[in-house]
């Protein structure tokens, strides 16, 4: 997976809700979802089992976080959508890019 640039990404929690968040640094970030940081509020309750959905976002940080706020507000079944279909998003959003996850959606063994 590309690190550079702007991510928004969902993880699946233990409790079996979606996280969605932004990132710069999609690594580090995962990491510190993984350690419960005390930057991960949610994750530190909830740990993080798996990413399920990303997206490279060619707009930048702004754009970053306008995706992420439409994310939010949708409900569990359109997140489900559009973790299944990642290329939904880009009809509304045209800067953003189905990010290549590894198989089967898990980040690396050393980040969850």
């Amino acid at each position: 997976m590309d690190q550079s640039g702007c991510y928004v990404y969902i993880l699946l929690c233990e409790n079996g809700a979606y996280y969605t968040g932004y990132t710069t640094n999609l690594a580090r970030r995962l990491k510190e979802h993984a350690a419960g940081t005390l930057k991960c509020k949610f994750t530190r309750s909830f740990k993080p089992l798996r990413i399920v959905q990303c997206w490279r976002i060619a707009a930048g940080k702004s754009g970053a976080m306008q995706v992420e706020r439409h994310i939010k507000t949708l409900s569990r079944q359109e997140k489900q959508n559009l973790i299944a279909f990642p290329e939904m998003l880009t009809h509304q959003f045209p800067c953003c890019h189905p990010a290549e996850l590894m198989s089967g959606g898990k980040a690396p063994s050393s980040l969850f």
